[in-house]
């Protein structure tokens, strides 16, 4: 980044942070899942579903939150966003039994969705192309940054004071966050008090931002093969991430036998790898970019992680120790997330001006997959008892990911409508 770069700095800490606190609260649950399967009595496939009706709600939601980030701006619906998922993490301690506590989870993912997909649409404004996958891989490091130590903190906090207290010192975050957000941040840099003219003129490289938005395309979105493509490669991205963020403390402490102390680390392990991964290819992308053609630096990539992530999770199949399995599906998620920059910066590749819609579409097939991936997992373990299957099928659907990667084309843009107003 050039010299004058302190106002973007600081927009990639609110970035950061945000990542960080979203996965905190999205995924303590699941180092808390033993703990609420026998306070409330819950099977495993009943915590499959609340697990599930996160994600759900996550989907449905994330296209509107994304459009009304284009319409309105990230600084007023990231704070909605904010203070409403901080609410019902709240909430999620005081559930007395399975339907109270499916129906807060629903709710506390309808109210998260649209974070990431309004944050892309903030960088669509604060940075050029040729730091938006650094930007994102920024983006990203939060939230495997959270994830890393979600499980850890989670479980020290049950330890002390229970998992309903947990929740509530999760929550109270997510205020904090969005007070300080609207508060600081523009819509607009020419807006913000604390930037240059330099770091103006940096910002605007590729040409000033329109004033108002313009009119969703949905006609061409909804016929774009490029979307097509963009859809089907997140959602085996997602199908694979959501074993981590769900199910992986309960596979290694009660199947693979490691302790609670143990276990705690080795579910923070693949996010801590994931996190590294995400700078490394946020900075590759951006660099391969420079040098090659965007197919290069997007694609190229893309089906390269994917398809490692693919062997990595088959080879934990047939790993002899817990150890090496741990460490084998720790890897798996790393390369997957070594994708993730060039993931999100292809959507600003193919149009900037909905970056909202767009990561929305992209983000609502993720989380489909990653809403079906832990019902496989619950299904196979509840009725055939078997961990070794959804790893089977997990290896396939990142394959087909990487495949879905070779179809899509960074060059082709997705045209634009006509000017309307802002609401």
């Amino acid at each position: 980044m050039v010299r004058a770069s302190r106002v973007r700095g600081r927009v990639l800490t609110f970035a950061f942070l945000l990542a960080v606190i979203t996965y905190l609260d999205r995924i303590c649950i699941s180092a808390a899942a033993p703990f609420i399967m026998q306070d409330l009595h819950l099977s495993v496939l009943q915590m499959s579903v609340v697990f599930s009706a996160f994600t759900l709600a996550y989907s449905l939601f994330e296209i509107p939150s994304g459009w009304l980030g284009d319409v309105r701006g990230p600084r007023r619906v990231l704070t909605r966003i904010v203070l409403w998922w901080s609410g019902f993490t709240m909430l999620t301690g005081a559930a007395p039994g399975f339907g109270s506590l499916l129906t807060i989870r629903f709710l506390f993912g309808a109210g998260e969705a649209g974070a990431f997909p309004n944050m892309v649409r903030a960088f669509s404004r604060w940075f050029p192309s040729r730091e938006r996958g650094t930007a994102n891989g920024v983006l990203f490091l939060g939230s495997r940054a959270g994830g890393m130590l979600s499980a850890p903190i989670a479980l020290l906090l049950i330890r002390r004071w229970g998992w309903r207290a947990s929740f509530l010192a999760f929550g109270t975050l997510g205020v904090a966050w969005a007070a300080a957000w609207h508060v600081w941040y523009r819509d607009r840099p020419s807006d913000h008090p604390d930037v240059d003219a330099d770091e103006l003129a940096w910002i605007e490289q590729d040409g000033r931002a329109p004033v108002h938005p313009s009119a969703t395309p949905w006609r061409a979105l909804l016929a774009s093969r490029n979307l097509h493509a963009i859809c089907a490669m997140y959602f085996a991205f997602g199908y694979g991430l959501y074993f981590h963020f769900t199910w992986l403390p309960t596979y290694l402490i009660r199947e693979l036998g490691f302790s609670l102390l143990g276990g705690g680390l080795f579910a923070a392990l693949p996010f801590a790898l994931a996190g590294i991964a995400d700078l490394v290819g946020g900075w590759l992308t951006d660099r391969l970019a420079r040098l090659h053609r965007l197919r290069v630096a997007r694609c190229g990539l893309g089906f390269a992680s994917f398809m490692t992530s693919a062997a990595l999770v088959f080879a934990s199949t047939v790993a002899p120790y817990p150890i090496v399995k741990a460490m084998l599906l720790a890897f798996a998620l790393a390369s997957a997330d070594l994708a993730i920059g060039a993931c999100w910066a292809v959507c600003l590749d193919v149009s900037a001006d909905h970056a909202g819609v767009i990561t929305g579409f992209m983000n609502t097939f993720g989380n489909l997959g990653g809403l079906i991936g832990p019902l496989v997992v619950g299904i196979a373990v509840d009725r055939w008892q078997s961990w070794t299957f959804p790893f089977y099928v997990t290896s396939l659907v990142y394959a087909a990911g990487a495949i879905a990667w070779l179809a899509i084309d960074p060059a082709r843009k997705i045209a634009a409508g006509a000017p309307v107003a802002r609401l």
